[in-house]
């Protein structure tokens, strides 16, 4: 008689379409949920990126008064603790609701993800035939 367990190794399982279609469907089953916390995050952190932003050149235009002493202002590091102030602002802002930006980009964000998935799970025509 003779010994094949050796060629134990050899020889891997043949799986069915069926069940290679079932595990694909399974790994996009769970990727949706990280993808949807990506998307938030990113059209929130966009929101309080341009909030900052405008704070910031809200604040600047409006701190400095006309005829006003701007050399008893000149500290060396204003700037850069108003524009770290008017950021976190702007995230507080964003965290509390916001102005409906991030919303309108996460629809966006959503819609192409949900469009990409469709695109991927169509089955795709035999380039052979």
């Amino acid at each position: 008689m003779t010994d094949i367990s050796g060629f134990s190794g050899l020889f891997s399982p043949v799986q069915s379409p069926l069940a290679t279609q079932s595990n694909t469907s399974l790994r996009q089953a769970a990727s949706p949920v990280k993808e949807n916390a990506k998307i938030e995050k990113a059209a929130k952190d966009f929101e309080s990126i341009l909030l900052g932003s405008w704070l910031q050149q809200a604040e600047q235009s409006f701190a400095s008064l006309p005829g006003g002493d701007d050399e008893g202002d000149a500290d060396v590091g204003k700037e850069q603790f108003q524009g770290m102030a008017m950021q976190s602002l702007g995230t507080s802002m964003t965290d509390s609701g916001g102005i409906g930006i991030a919303k309108m980009i996460s629809k966006q964000l959503h819609k192409a993800e949900d469009s990409r998935i469709a695109d991927t799970a169509k089955p795709q025509p035999n380039a052979s035939n």
